[in-house]
C-alpha cells in the first residue's frame, strides 16, 4: 500500500541588499506576492518581521519571508520551474543579499 502524498510548506527568508531604494524594495514585495498566483500554490503568506519582543530565540534580522503551501512535493517541484517563479527569480535575485529556504512536511 502506498502512502498518500504529504503536503508541504516552502518557507523562504530574504535579507535584501542594503543599497536598495524604497521603490526597489516595494517592487520586490510586489514580485514576491505574485508567487502566490503560481498554479500549484495552495496558499501564500508573505511579510516582514513582526513587532514582537526580542528574545534569545527570536530572529528579526530578515527583511521579508514567504510561506507557500503545496499539496505535495511534486507540486513544489512543478512550482520551481513554473514561469511565475522563474520570472520572480530573474527579476528579483539581484536584490537578495542572503536567502534561506526551509521546507517542511505539513
Amino acid at each position: 500500500m502506498t502512502e498518500p502524498p504529504t503536503s508541504m510548506i516552502h518557507t523562504v527568508y530574504f535579507w535584501l541588499d542594503r543599497q536598495l531604494t524604497s521603490a526597489e524594495v516595494t517592487n520586490f514585495v510586489t514580485g514576491a506576492k505574485a508567487l502566490g498566483a503560481a498554479p500549484t500554490v495552495q496558499s501564500f503568506f508573505g511579510g516582514g518581521p513582526a513587532d514582537t519582543k526580542q528574545r534569545d530565540v527570536t530572529d528579526h534580522s530578515f527583511d521579508y519571508s514567504i510561506h507557500l503551501h503545496f499539496a505535495s512535493v511534486a507540486d513544489h517541484e512543478a512550482y520551481q520551474v513554473d514561469p511565475v517563479h522563474l520570472k520572480f527569480v530573474a527579476e528579483q535575485a539581484h536584490k537578495f543579499a542572503t536567502v534561506k529556504v526551509y521546507d517542511s512536511k505539513a
